[in-house]
């Protein structure tokens, strides 16, 4: 699990045969679970600047690899004694949206980001949603869009203040959104749902 608070921003040394290597002051261990911009990957190989990442073919399906490029966003999973902020994310990328419109405002920037309408049900006006990593609240959902303000001292710290229009994104939706959807989406079949089967719903996230 992680926050969607950002701890580093690390660079890209390569990505070949689905292997992705990072140069990274974390020091990483084999086993760990990180985030680059919003993706949950696990530790094959530790070096001395930094750790290699494997994606699987599911991944691979849903992200822009585009995004696996350059510098990116890095979060190490939460620890037992970590204080809780951001939101609960769990690096399990629903989607990939595009940025439509960047609006300069008086104290912080409005970004109006499209996606699939399929998706926008677990949007949620002033609800939490992860950009590539960046856990940030959302200020209005549209038909096939939403928009999210976001402050400069977000903007200094993330990788957000060079995204332009076009800029593809990783997008997790509300965990809760998507339990409450899944959850109720069974319901209306004519089996009801026992504790069990809600309990394995949850587990499959």
């Amino acid at each position: 699990m992680f926050t969607g608070l950002i701890r580093e921003i690390a660079t890209v040394k390569s990505y070949k045969n689905n292997i992705l290597t990072i140069a990274s002051k974390h020091k990483a261990k084999l086993g760990d679970s990180i985030a680059i911009n919003g993706i949950c990957l696990t530790v094959i190989k530790v070096h001395s600047d930094g750790f290699d990442l494997e994606l699987a073919d599911e991944t691979r399906s849903i992200i822009d690899e585009s995004k696996i490029t350059g510098q990116v966003h890095l979060e190490p999973a939460m620890q037992m004694n970590d204080r809780f902020e951001g939101h609960i994310v769990q690096g399990h990328v629903d989607c990939v949206g595009t940025i439509s419109q960047i609006r300069p405002r008086e104290n912080a920037t409005d970004f109006i980001i499209t996606v699939d309408k399929k998706y926008i049900a677990h949007i949620i006006p002033k609800g939490s949603i992860t950009i590539d990593g960046i856990s940030l609240t959302v200020n209005d959902v549209g038909d096939n869009n939403f928009r999210l303000t976001i402050i400069p001292h977000t903007l200094k710290e993330t990788l957000m203040k060079n995204y332009k229009v076009g800029t593809k994104l990783n997008i997790e939706t509300d965990v809760f959104a998507r339990y409450i959807d899944h959850i109720l989406a069974h319901r209306s079949s004519k089996k009801s749902l026992s504790w069990d089967d809600v309990d394995k719903i949850q587990m499959s996230y």
